[in-house]
């Protein structure tokens, strides 16, 4: 105490009252909503307007499949997984991460605190089964009154232990539940086409999405409550029957455009929209091989159509932006619990959409190689290495730009854009990848750069020429890149 001994009782009282101020306004958690002002929807934090700068983060090393969680070992090493991961995504300008249930209160707050990113917290509302009467249910039936009542319990306690944390940013329900209503797992497939019967179980699914919202609104209303659809499908039903839903999220692989998604939305449910998941995997399923400026070239017309979409910029007015699909790639996606350890190049369903690889007949999504970086191997102690790709900078750039400050306009919205350099980002990629090689000389890190290659492009040795050439839309500086420096 010798520290007060030339202080008054007066200047004591005032330090103890400020440390004690301080405490409270450190746990005092952020008020979020959202509102549609004049020019728009807005998501409003603490009052100031934010465009959601998001990336879909997980924590995955090779080897290991949805049964592990970061969550589950020590303090020291997920301070040491967050501190790595987090400061490359604080690098390139991502104020929001998705990660699901699970994550603990003060990893989250953690992350905010030191980072300035906030968590998106997300409840799969049974999309992948659900345990009723200790029984295993793959396929949930929203119309159970105790499948209802077990999920409507879970919401409601995460809104009770997370609504007064710092850094959650907003609840999200699901992940693209309506293709669970036709997939009869958890593995991509491609998109389904509604019919009555699915009409039918999707109708009592959206019902059971608005009960739960607003059992979850009786607790908290300081957090926005988002639904993640896949794609528009259903969307009559979602007006119909979830019209409490605070925000339209959505997951859509339409290719490089949304098209009329904005449109829709606005016209049809009156919501704000923000992507859930959107992007391109690296992987070029024709040439078999990893095809870095491709990806990039989708991730950045995505955001271009994202950023359009705010409010002011003459476009929908209705985007609060958007969650990249994905910082990571995820190598236990195809197959899900075997060959764990390799880098899968199996497509997983078509799409037209991705001109650069997709032929009539084929698959040309490649589930295992979505990240924007790739993968290194497992060490010892359970880490890994992350290796940027191309995506990864082009990315940077973008979320420099901020579509909803006051100066911001469409036209200076596109001069920016004009001016995101697909080279450079290639380049950058490329040296990134030689830099974390052995210092040992040249000759060993191109030696190193080589087997690199085989690992992380698994596959490439069967690589092709394509049966078709690249369309003139995809015929960019990118290609001129690879040429160049391959």
């Amino acid at each position: 105490m010798r520290i007060f001994k030339h202080f008054s009782k007066f200047t004591i009282l005032v330090f103890l009252l400020g440390l004690f101020t301080s405490s409270q306004a450190i746990g005092q958690s952020q008020n979020v909503t959202v509102e549609n002002s004049g020019n728009g929807w807005n998501l409003l934090v603490d009052g100031k307007p934010m465009m959601v700068n998001g990336m879909n983060w997980d924590y995955f090393p090779r080897g290991t499949n949805y049964s592990y969680s970061l969550w589950n070992q020590s303090p020291e090493f997920i301070k040491a997984a967050l501190d790595y991961e987090m400061g490359l995504l604080q690098n390139m300008g991502v104020n929001a991460i998705r990660v699901y249930t699970g994550i603990q209160p003060e990893w989250i707050t953690y992350i905010y605190e030191n980072y300035g990113i906030y968590t998106m917290l997300n409840h799969s509302f049974g999309r992948y089964g659900l345990t009723v009467d200790g029984v295993w249910k793959q396929n949930t039936d929203y119309s159970d009154p105790k499948v209802r009542e077990l999920l409507f319990s879970e919401v409601t306690q995460m809104v009770e232990d997370y609504k007064d944390v710092d850094g959650v940013l907003l609840f999200l329900l699901g992940n693209e539940n309506n293709y669970g209503l036709f997939w009869e797992g958890a593995e991509t497939e491609d998109i389904p086409i509604e019919d009555r019967a699915s009409t039918a179980k999707a109708r009592e699914m959206y019902k059971t999405f608005n009960d739960g919202i607003l059992r979850m609104k009786q607790i908290a209303t300081n957090r926005p409550i988002a639904i993640c659809n896949g794609d528009l499908q259903f969307l009559d039903l979602v007006n119909e029957l979830t019209p409490d839903a605070d925000i339209f999220g959505t997951n859509t692989y339409r290719g490089v455009s949304f098209t009329d998604l904005f449109d829709r939305v606005r016209d049809e449910y009156g919501k704000p929209v923000l992507l859930t998941e959107f992007g391109s995997d690296a992987y070029n399923a024709q040439a078999l091989v990893e095809d870095q400026g491709a990806q990039a070239f989708y991730q950045k017309g995505n955001w271009l159509d994202i950023y359009q979409n705010a409010p002011g910029l003459g476009g929908a007015d209705n985007s609060l932006g958007g969650f990249t699909f994905q910082f990571s790639d995820g190598w236990w996606k195809y197959g899900q619990t075997r060959n764990l350890d390799e880098h899968d190049v199996n497509a997983s369903w078509p799409n037209g959409g991705y001109t650069f690889d997709f032929k009539e007949g084929s698959n040309n999504m490649n589930e295992e190689w979505f990240g924007i970086t790739a993968k290194g191997p497992t060490t010892v102690q359970g880490t890994y290495e992350l290796f940027p790709r191309a995506a990864y900078y082009v990315l940077k750039d973008v979320h420099q730009f901020d579509p909803i400050a006051p100066n911001a306009t469409r036209k200076s919205l596109l001069k920016y854009f004009e001016g995101i350099s697909l080279q450079a980002a290639i380049l950058a990629a490329r040296g990134d990848k030689a830099a974390l090689q052995s210092p040992e000389g040249a000759k060993m890190r191109l030696s190193r750069f080589t087997a690199d290659i085989r690992t992380y492009n698994t596959g490439s040795e069967l690589s092709t020429k394509p049966d078709t050439p690249f369309p003139q839309s995809m015929i960019i500086d990118y290609v001129r890149v690879y040429q160049e420096t391959n």
